[in-house]
């Protein structure tokens, strides 16, 4: 099981701040469940940070993790 947090309009799109999911691998299958579920994720990019730190790339989700969905950064 792992515990994913949503920010800011990832958030607003999802309708929802908090959400678990269980059998996840990793943050290509989860971006895939994501869509699935909540198809107006696809009009926005967003980027995932797992248990506090952001990743970019593909990367393997522990079962008990925390996951962030988060928005575009911008700024200096």
């Amino acid at each position: 099981m792992i515990k994913v947090l949503a920010f800011g309009i990832v958030a607003e799109k999802i309708q929802s701040n908090e959400f678990y999911l269980e059998n996840i691998a990793n943050t290509q299958e989860l971006r895939s469940v994501l869509l699935e579920k909540f198809p107006k994720l696809g009009d926005i990019r967003f980027t995932f940070s797992i248990n506090r730190k952001l990743v970019h790339e593909l990367t393997a989700i522990e079962p008990n993790s925390e996951i962030g969905l988060l928005p575009p950064f911008s700024g200096g």
